[in-house]
């Protein structure tokens, strides 16, 4: 019986197109970072760089020590001291990408009756932003960080999807079996590859990403109405059983 339900953020609880999205963050980004020497396509290429090294950062340090390393043997030093203007950005200039992002009410809705149903809920979006970012992006989808028992960042993680120890992280956190946590998310391999670690997992279609192109028949998969009626069979199961 499913007990904890993990979400992703980007394209799941926040409807949005990826490629839109990372294009209007990263050109508001260097055009408040151009004015202090930061070349637009060379800081560009940088926080790919960084994002690169979260990816396959092995659990050794968070992933904020992961970018900064990476990012500090790019530009030096001095971007340390420049780490004031980055958090400046995502208080003020970032708030402005939330236009590019979609919204989608039923993403609210089932979080507040999944709530009232008395499940634990937990974010499980990819941890290469800061938390002001992903606290954010979350009030964007028209929730709040304290909707959710954890949500997870580039301070309070040491691995990214679709590392399967990102989940195995997680469920150490929240002191959770495997088999009780469904794992809710539009990435067929960033998200499903929950199913590895023995979470459940559920497809959620309406920003699917599907890279490789993979065979999805094997997932449960829908809309948040999919979702609700899928959550509401497994309860009916469990009921049955106790």
């Amino acid at each position: 019986m499913i007990r904890t339900v993990l979400f992703d953020l980007d394209g799941t609880l926040l409807p949005m197109d990826q490629d839109v999205f990372t294009k209007d963050y990263f050109s508001r980004l260097a055009a408040k970072l151009a004015a202090c020497g930061y070349e637009p396509k060379k800081l560009v290429d940088a926080i790919w760089a960084g994002t690169a090294t979260m990816v396959k950062n092995d659990g050794a340090r968070t992933n904020e020590e992961a970018f900064w390393a990476c990012f500090s043997s790019i530009f030096g030093e001095k971007v340390f001291a420049d780490k004031p203007l980055f958090e400046e950005y995502y208080r003020v200039e970032f708030q402005q990408v939330a236009a590019v992002c979609g919204s989608n009410p039923a993403a609210k809705e089932t979080v507040h009756w999944l709530q009232k149903e008395g499940y634990r809920l937990a974010l499980a979006t990819n941890p290469i932003f800061p938390a002001i970012a992903t606290e954010s992006r979350i009030r964007w989808a028209g929730l709040e960080p304290e909707d959710f028992l954890l949500y997870t960042t580039y301070e309070n993680t040491c691995c990214c999807k679709p590392n399967p120890a990102y989940y195995r992280h997680i469920l150490e956190r929240l002191g959770s079996l495997p088999h009780e946590c469904l794992m809710v998310g539009n990435d067929a391999e960033e998200d499903m590859i929950a199913r590895e670690v023995g979470m459940q997992v559920f497809l959620l279609t309406d920003c699917l990403i599907n890279r490789k192109d993979r065979d999805l028949s094997s997932y449960p998969q829908g809309g948040f109405d999919a979702l609700c009626r899928y959550l509401e069979e497994d309860k009916t199961k469990g009921d049955k059983l106790l």
